[in-house]
């Protein structure tokens, strides 16, 4: 089993320093930093681009851009539990086949995203798709 540290530093107010395993910077804030709720849908998307990427790029399929986009829904009241989030990916390319790029999404949700295996026991996940030529 593997272990990694992250790490949250108080910077005043309610200015926050958050750091990667790795270090990296991302300050968590609002309205000038992300918000700690965004964090989670945007881990997830984040976490099945990468993989939808790598899986695109050894198959050779010829990707000019690829997009993810979040929407969530979360409890009214606090603590305001995510319920829903509907992921939307935009794939463009030049005579991209539609099997392989749905084949490399169901791999990632189901396969190699850490983020989407430990959200879909608890919140309802689904998924779309979008190939425009170009």
């Amino acid at each position: 089993m593997s272990s990694e540290t992250v790490r949250a530093d108080w910077m005043r107010d309610q200015v926050f320093l958050l750091r990667d395993h790795s270090d990296f910077p991302v300050v968590m804030t609002q309205p000038h930093g992300v918000s700690g709720a965004d964090l989670l849908p945007m881990s997830l998307i984040g976490c099945a681009l990468w993989d939808i990427a790598a899986i695109l790029q050894k198959q050779r399929q010829p990707i000019t851009a690829l997009q993810a986009f979040a929407d969530s829904e979360r409890d009214d009241e606090p603590p305001w539990r995510f319920k829903k989030i509907r992921i939307r990916y935009r794939l463009t390319g030049h005579g991209l086949n539609e099997a392989l790029v749905k084949r490399a999404i169901e791999l990632s949700e189901n396969k190699y995203c850490s983020i989407y295996a430990t959200l879909r026991a608890v919140v309802d996940i689904t998924s779309e798709l979008e190939i425009v030529d170009g």
